[in-house]
């Protein structure tokens, strides 16, 4: 498999900043919505990744782009791929 081709299969994520404050990381939350299989209500799942921000891009309130990397730390297994829209303020 070459390189070109396993990093177009990586997965791709897009949530909000929530955190900004470490040094090259982000904290983003993604938020779910699915079907509960047995109630049929919808319920809104939140989880919260921490990414790799080479530039300290990103800033709190931002709606960014995460892509799945190689492990950089305990919790760091993503990597800040695009900022989609800056907030405002």
């Amino acid at each position: 498999m070459s390189d070109t081709n396993s990093k177009s299969q990586r997965r791709t994520l897009s949530g909000e900043v929530v955190s900004d404050k470490m040094e090259k990381t982000i904290v983003v939350q993604v938020i779910r919505r699915y079907r509960h299989p047995r109630y049929k209500k919808y319920v809104q799942e939140r989880i919260r990744y921490k990414a790799h921000d080479e530039n300290n891009e990103a800033r709190t309130g931002d709606t960014v782009r995460i892509i799945e990397a190689r492990p950089r730390s305990k919790d760091k297994r993503w990597a800040l791929q695009a900022v989609l829209e800056r907030s405002v303020g």
